[in-house]
């Protein structure tokens, strides 16, 4: 994580033009604050790809919607992420999916999962959740590949609110994706 200097208060999309680019590095602004993480864990990425190959598999049967990995969405100016995996309705692709390839607005489903340290955790638990939350996310889903857990989050009274943490004997389950049912176990196979 970067902290904004005297002559840099708060980082636009337009700066990250700027950044060097290199293999393995991910750049994302959450509230005009500069957010830099290197190549994920191992474990973090086989779990990206197990829920991916899941829900894909689940989606590919009923298309509904497009389930992608890393997507660049933008919110505003101040506000452009990269989540590990969303889902969202062909209703919305249409909706937010812009000339530029990135997101113009929310997805229906965003997932992180968490890496390692405690900034990593504290950008997912905490300023990520409260950007989804802002941005009209309707559910959030944070993948612990060391405890395997999931906590879900779902928009509730205009925020989204802890509804469940889930645990490795769980099914795992939506409103959003009508007959998903998926045991928590084998995302972390």
């Amino acid at each position: 994580m970067t902290t904004p200097t005297a002559t840099q208060i708060h980082w636009t999309v337009a700066d990250l033009e700027h950044l060097p680019t290199s293999e393995g590095v991910r750049y994302e602004i959450i509230a005009g604050e500069l957010y830099m993480s290197r190549q994920p864990h191992w474990h973090h990425q086989t779990t990206c790809s197990n829920l991916h190959g899941r829900l894909f598999g689940w989606n590919l049967d009923r298309n509904l919607g497009r389930v992608v990995e890393a997507p660049g969405v933008i919110f505003s100016d101040e506000d452009a992420v990269a989540p590990d995996l969303i889902w969202l309705s062909q209703e919305r692709l249409a909706l937010i999916l812009d000339k530029d390839g990135k997101l113009h607005g929310p997805p229906e489903l965003v997932v992180e999962v968490l890496s390692f340290g405690d900034a990593n955790e504290s950008r997912d638990k905490e300023a990520k959740r409260k950007l989804y939350s802002i941005r009209g996310v309707s559910e959030y889903w944070i993948v612990n590949w060391q405890l395997q857990t999931i906590e879900i989050y779902r928009r509730e009274a205009a925020a989204l609110q802890l509804v469940a943490t889930l645990h490795s004997d769980d099914e795992l389950t939506s409103p959003l994706l009508p007959d998903f049912t998926l045991k928590v176990s084998h995302i972390f196979e």
